[in-house]
């Protein structure tokens, strides 16, 4: 199947959580999208989040990452979501956190030191690290409507969808087509 990544798809503000959201729908198991189930999807996603990644310039161009840690790769992003939604819940638990520290650990052990270019699974473990170690954690939020994770990046942290353009609009008109429906006037 074949996907066009677009900006939207990077409205996470961190690689990490850029990775985390290529599952679409991810709790509602009869429309879930996991984007990463090919693998030639999961490669142009690293060219992708070289044209549209908030980080870009932190990593400089990265490259897929290598087929031999596309599994480690999809055990980190399960890990990034489960950690960091659970964090935006306020229900953080310290075994999650050891599960994303354990992950991201491994997949920089099989790290091969190539200081031009960083693979995908390596820039999303330093990411991810970034996440952790943030002394602003409550700048991450789940998006109302899609239900993604972003990093609210707005001076008075006021951002309320992941995507103003796609999200925002979508909720603003589903509100303005049910006051119109019941007949009530704003």
């Amino acid at each position: 199947m074949s996907f066009l990544w677009t900006a939207h798809r990077f409205a996470g503000g961190a690689l990490a959580l850029d990775v985390a959201n290529s599952v679409v729908l991810r709790f509602d198991p009869g429309r879930r999208i996991d984007r990463f189930a090919d693998a030639a999807a999961m490669d142009t996603f690293a060219a992708a989040a070289n044209l549209y990644g908030a980080e870009r310039e932190r990593f400089g161009p990265l490259l897929p990452a290598p087929p031999e840690n596309h599994k480690s790769l999809l055990a980190l992003r399960e890990a990034i979501d489960r950690h960091f939604r659970k964090q935006v819940q306020d229900d953080a638990r310290p075994d999650l956190l050891a599960d994303l520290l354990e992950t991201i650990a491994a997949v920089l052990r099989r790290t091969k030191n190539d200081h031009d270019h960083v693979a995908l699974d390596v820039a999303t473990a330093h990411s991810a690290l970034s996440l952790v170690t943030n002394p602003e954690p409550d700048r991450l939020k789940i998006c109302p409507n899609c239900e993604w994770l972003f990093f609210d990046r707005s001076r008075n942290r006021s951002r309320t969808w992941c995507d103003m353009a796609v999200c925002g609009n979508r909720t603003k008109a589903k509100r303005h087509y049910r006051r119109n429906k019941e007949g009530v006037q704003p």
